[in-house]
């Protein structure tokens, strides 16, 4: 971890060119972080995708939560617009997990197992 004096010392803008990224220290429009952060998410996978419902800080209503699924971020995004259009339902993508409204661990599972992906269901 940095020291105080290196945190506040840091550049986040240049006449030359423009805003920087605070953590890599490259132009906002060149920046890598994001890159790295999801290599670094697909390198911590064992290739086995999960499929749970959770209810816990949702005041009792049912979600179905993907996780670890060895996608890039764009694939992810494209993969739970096909499992929403599927399910009939909303959806959204948290931190690498895939929520989709509503218990549909069935239709998740047929419709990932038939992409080739190993499906297990998780949870009770």
């Amino acid at each position: 971890m940095s020291s105080l004096q290196d945190q506040l010392s840091r550049l986040v803008y240049s006449t030359d060119k423009g805003r920087l990224c605070p953590e890599c220290g490259k132009e906002l429009t060149a920046c890598i972080c994001d890159e790295l952060a999801d290599q670094q998410r697909l390198a911590g996978l064992d290739g086995i995708v999960r499929i749970r419902r959770e209810t816990s800080g949702r005041k009792g209503k049912g979600v179905t939560t993907i996780s670890g699924v060895p996608l890039a971020e764009q694939e992810l995004k494209a993969l739970l617009k096909r499992l929403k259009q599927r399910c009939g339902t909303g959806g959204a993508l948290k931190d690498g997990v895939l929520e989709i409204q509503g218990d549909h661990r069935e239709p998740i599972k047929q419709l990932l197992e038939s992409e080739g992906f190993k499906v297990k269901l998780a949870g009770g």
